[in-house]
Parts: C-alpha cells; structure tokens; sequence
C-alpha cells in the first residue's frame, strides 16, 4: 500500500497524541517483538514503535526490517519513534482517498 503526502499528513495528526504501544530494548528485534508489533497492527492500524539505537545505520535497518516483516507502512520517523500503519479489514481509521 502506498500513501500519498496527504494521506501520510493525515495520519501522522492523528498519531500526534499516541504514546509508544512498542519498545525495542537491547535485545534487538527479536520474533517476539514483531509478533507484537504485527498484533498491535492488527488492533489499532495506527502505532508508535520506539526504537532504541544510538546507530543511525542500525536504527534505519531494524526499521526497515519491522517495515517489511509486518507489511506496514512506515508513516514517519523522528528521532527514535517510528509510526507505523496497516489498514485492517475492519478499516477502523479512514484515510482520505487518493486523487
């Protein structure tokens, strides 16, 4: 699923006043961290995932692996907290529609 800017400016207003649902802590991603990363996914579409690396380059990789593992769509990264979205059947979060 691709997203438009406008799409994306919609979603990361509505993500402003979320709190992390995830945190990655030393150990990494790990199976375990995924599975809850996609079952909060699956619940809320929209999350914040924190991502604790003082390596830019490690930080980009683990998410774009979360982005990739989960079929999400990687809304915005600042700083160490990434928003994710992943639209379910049920389509709780109206998106604007693509002109």
């Amino acid at each position: 699923m691709n997203l438009t800017t406008k799409q994306k400016q919609h979603l990361k207003g509505l993500a402003h006043n979320l709190k992390p649902v995830v945190m990655l802590g030393s150990n990494g991603l790990t199976e375990g961290v995924l599975a809850e990363i996609d079952n909060a996914l699956a619940y809320h579409e929209l999350i914040k995932v924190k991502v604790a690396s003082g390596d830019r380059e490690l930080k980009n990789a683990v998410v774009d692996a979360i982005v990739r593992e989960t079929q999400a769509v990687k809304v915005q990264l600042i700083g160490h907290v990434l928003v994710l979205f992943r639209q379910s059947e049920e389509m709780k979060i109206a998106i604007p529609k693509a002109k």
